[in-house]
């Protein structure tokens, strides 16, 4: 496959999940890759799976919160690989928990990476990618566009990155370079597994439902069409598109659906305690 041939990816969290398919994905369509991260084991693994494909792969260490380390990134990728076609803003990781017992440093992590972090990418690689007529893409999720209790949070740091993707969408418009916002349902990863610290714990139990989880190859080819064609906004997973869309036009609906076992709890718990 020639559909990516020429071309370079710079793709943050690309050690894991939904950041290594999106690695994959382009090399076998003839691309090169650059990938971040801060687990620089997990980076090198990926760069030997698009290295065995016949494709460069340019192994990036960098923690999307420093500016100065995302500059200094790009930098490096257009050195080495001499262009930057398109960057992906897809590192991040969710912190969960009732607000009201939540710290501030909690919300400080988790919006410094997921949001920061997005930014930080954007701003340094848009220089880059002018040159080229690139792609940016930001990876916000279905909880950017719908709350849950106990996800306070993440969903926060998702409907930023919503906002910033409209955003960047206007301010590039007539610059040559698109912005990409992608909402992903459930997707394979590791998130799950990782704490309200960002720490990584392979022991920890991913409650997310597995029947409606996407394989990350899935979810792979899926963003790169839409990439490719410059959309503006992409959902995707089934279950994903009927959450967005009762998000933004029923949200009233939402609320009632996500309260009412709450509220059967309630209701059954006062019964026996009266009983």
């Amino acid at each position: 496959m020639t559909r990516y041939a020429g071309m370079v990816a710079w793709i943050t969290g690309g050690g894991t999940g939904i950041g290594r398919s999106l690695a994959l994905e382009f090399a076998r369509g003839g691309g090169d890759v650059a990938l971040s991260g801060r687990r620089r084991d997990r980076l090198d693994e990926v760069a030997a799976e698009v290295r065995a494909l016949g494709r460069k792969a340019l192994v990036l260490p960098c923690d999307v919160v420093d500016e100065a380390a995302c500059e200094a990134t790009v930098q490096a990728i257009v050195a080495e690989l001499g262009r930057l076609d398109v960057a992906f803003a897809n590192a991040g990781f969710g912190v969960s928990g009732p607000i009201a017992k939540l710290t501030a440093a909690d919300w400080r992590r988790q919006l410094d990476v997921n949001v920061i972090g997005v930014v930080n990418t954007a701003k340094w690689s848009i220089p880059a990618l002018t040159q080229s007529g690139g792609r940016l893409v930001l990876v916000s999720s279905v909880m950017g566009m719908v709350a849950m209790a106990g996800q306070g949070p993440y969903a926060a740091s998702k409907f930023a990155v919503r906002a910033i993707g409209l955003t960047l969408a206007q301010e590039l418009h007539g610059t040559g370079v698109s912005c990409t916002t992608v909402y992903p349902g459930f997707v394979e990863s590791e998130i799950g597994q990782v704490g309200v610290d960002g720490t990584f714990d392979p022991n920890r139990k991913d409650k997310r439902p597995k029947k409606f989880m996407w394989t990350g190859d899935k979810a792979a080819r899926v963003i790169w069409s839409a990439v490719m064609k410059r959309k503006r906004e992409f959902v995707f997973t089934g279950h994903g598109k009927v959450a967005t869309f009762l998000g933004k036009h029923a949200p009233g609906l939402v609320h009632f659906a996500l309260t009412r076992d709450k509220a059967k709890k309630k209701a059954m718990s006062s019964s026996k305690l009266g009983g």
